[in-house]
């Protein structure tokens, strides 16, 4: 069945994890997701799991926790976006894919930076957009392995 037949029930399959990494991150980027509104409940949830932290201590900590945020939040979709032209472009070879969903996951953290510089208690910085990048380009080259491995079993265990 070509990609031109496929009916709308396929298309949403293939991008719903696309929208739903879009609305995750519009949500993130507002006032309410800012430091001063998350440094109470990510400190509760650390001392939980570790015990109690000092007020230095703790700003070093939620800077690191807020970044790897960004890594691995735009990681994930950063592979919703290769994901999605994979399954779109059939034809096509995996680096015009990564080219694709890096292109778009750029885009997106741009636009996420460029909205946090109007917000009084957000920051914008480019070093944000390359961090997100960077997250979105380790975790697709990780799947290309994973999937490149796991292929590999499955056609030798067939021959």
């Amino acid at each position: 069945m070509s990609n031109n037949t496929r009916g709308a029930r396929y298309w949403v399959g293939i991008w719903w994890p696309v929208a739903l990494g879009i609305l995750v991150i519009a949500i993130e980027s507002t006032e309410s997701f800012g430091a001063d509104h998350t440094t109470g409940p990510l400190r509760a949830l650390w001392q939980f799991f570790f015990g109690h932290v000092r007020d230095t201590s703790w700003e070093v900590i939620h800077h690191y926790i807020r970044k790897t945020g960004h890594f691995f939040g735009y990681g994930l979709i950063g592979v919703a976006w290769l994901r999605a032209w994979w399954m779109t472009l059939r034809n096509s070879k995996f680096w015009t894919d990564v080219m694709l969903a890096m292109l778009c996951t750029a885009v997106m953290a741009s636009a996420d930076e460029y909205h946090q510089s109007f917000l009084p208690n957000r920051t914008s910085s480019p070093w944000d957009v390359l961090l997100d990048c960077t997250g979105a380009l380790i975790l697709q080259l990780l799947v290309n392995i994973v999937v490149r491995i796991t292929c590999s079993r499955k056609l030798a265990m067939a021959a």
